[in-house]
């Protein structure tokens, strides 16, 4: 029993906590925290595990904040870049290339391009003189009319050879007279129908009614039977 009791006796336990406190006292300050001497191993060695894994940590968020301050920089490059006023130099070299433009556009070679406008006016005018000439030679459509008209006398007492002849007197440039015929109206009265071409631009019918009204001793009425264009 009492070789039992002895197995069970720390005898050097004092020199242990000694060196364990020695030990704690070169890792006392982790972060600013002050770690207390402790005699569980394990836990010792989780401490260690965290702050290995600490570091390491710290070390990927260090390589973070550097790549995020590098895209700044990035970003804050462009922006003063693209806002950046036109130095002297480059609204010079843009001015002179739309001078070079224009220059592009300038007829170095005036006088061929007025050669060229005499030339196209006189072939304009030759070609005005041949239009007029041809339109002056050219025979014009003159405008016709065909007119049969109703010639009415008074009476049956009214000789109408007489009034033929009368309405044949009326002569006028444009206006010739054709065939003519009596039909009966009635109660033995006839009528004369004669027929005329006019030219619609020298005649007006209406001229043509009014002269055949003016031999008012012979006719009593004149009335458009029919009419057409040639």
């Amino acid at each position: 029993m009492r070789v039992e009791a002895l197995e069970k006796v720390w005898v050097d336990k004092a020199r242990y906590d000694n060196a364990e406190k020695l030990y704690y006292e070169k890792l006392s300050d982790i972060d600013g925290i002050k770690v207390e001497p402790c005699a569980n191993t394990e836990v010792l060695s989780r401490l260690a595990a965290l702050e290995a894994t600490t570091k390491e940590y710290q070390g990927i968020f260090q390589a973070i904040l550097s790549r995020v301050s590098q895209l700044e920089n990035q970003l804050s490059s462009n922006k003063v870049n693209s806002s950046a006023p036109v130095s002297n130099a480059d609204a010079n070299a843009k001015v002179s290339a739309k001078a070079d433009d224009d220059d592009d556009d300038v007829d170095l070679f005036g006088s061929d391009s007025d050669e060229e406008d005499e030339e196209h006016a006189r072939i304009r005018e030759e070609r005005l003189t041949k239009y007029a000439e041809k339109k002056a030679t050219k025979t014009a459509i003159i405008a016709k009319s065909s007119i049969l008209l109703d010639v009415k006398p008074w009476d049956d007492e009214i000789d109408l050879k007489v009034m033929e002849a009368e309405i044949r007197k009326i002569t006028l440039d444009g206006l010739l007279w054709g065939a003519s015929k009596f039909v009966p109206v009635a109660f033995g009265i006839q009528k004369v129908v004669i027929s005329c071409v006019v030219e619609d631009e020298k005649v007006s019918i209406d001229w043509l009614t009014e002269e055949i009204e003016k031999i008012e001793e012979l006719v009593q009425s004149v009335d458009i039977a029919a009419f057409n264009k040639i």
